[in-house]
């Protein structure tokens, strides 16, 4: 049947004359008309309920495997340079016992105490007075706070300041104050100062 046949037959042609019923007898135009409904609806259905679960599916599988690449490229990258984390882990458990050897334990402060006394009286200072005061707990480690009175030229207080940095254990110093006495010949200064000394706090 020819396409011009089949528009002929359309003519008067009434699609509520239509009987589903009896399909068959439809013009071959209505019936091809149909049957690319039909196909075209399955074919959209079927990509709906099917293909598109199956893209989206796709799309997580591969964002799973992008993290998954991500996290083997990290795990490699340290399984590669493991050597190199253990040489630098011992290098800063080293560095960590000698600063820790550098902090006075509880039997050593008289000792460090005495240090501070002999580098005032050899720095040419007249000791006034040498304080330990009360612990003051941190997080990790104890402060141990020493106040300092001395009395000497402005040179021999610097010979002093210097000779505590010095000192083989940690000591850091605080709250300097220089003033003149009361009576003074012109040269000679009272320092007070607080040496902080630190000690490590094991166990939390």
């Amino acid at each position: 049947m020819s396409l011009a046949d089949s528009l002929e037959g359309l003519k008067g042609f009434d699609i509520n004359d239509l009987d589903f019923n009896n399909a068959g007898s439809w013009p071959f135009l209505i019936k091809v008309i149909v049957f690319v409904l039909v196909f075209v609806l399955v074919i959209g259905g079927s990509y709906y309920f099917l293909v598109q679960d199956q893209y989206e599916q796709l799309d997580r599988v591969e964002i799973e495997e992008s993290e998954l690449r991500t996290e083997y490229e990290k795990k490699a990258f340290k399984a590669a340079n493991l050597d190199a984390y253990r040489k630098q882990m011992a290098e800063m458990e080293a560095s960590f016992g000698a600063l820790l050897k550098q902090l006075p334990t509880d039997t050593e402060v008289p000792g460090l105490l005495e240090d501070i006394t002999n580098t005032g009286v050899g720095s040419g200072l007249e000791i006034k007075a040498i304080d330990l005061q009360a612990e003051k707990k941190r997080e990790f480690y104890v402060e141990l706070p020493i106040k300092i009175e001395l009395q000497g030229t402005y040179h021999d207080l610097a010979s002093f300041v210097s000779g505590v940095a010095g000192l083989p254990r940690i000591v850091t110093l605080h709250d300097l104050s220089i003033e003149p006495p009361k009576t003074s010949n012109g040269e000679v200064l009272n320092m007070s100062i607080v040496a902080k000394t630190y000690r490590y706090k094991s166990g939390g």
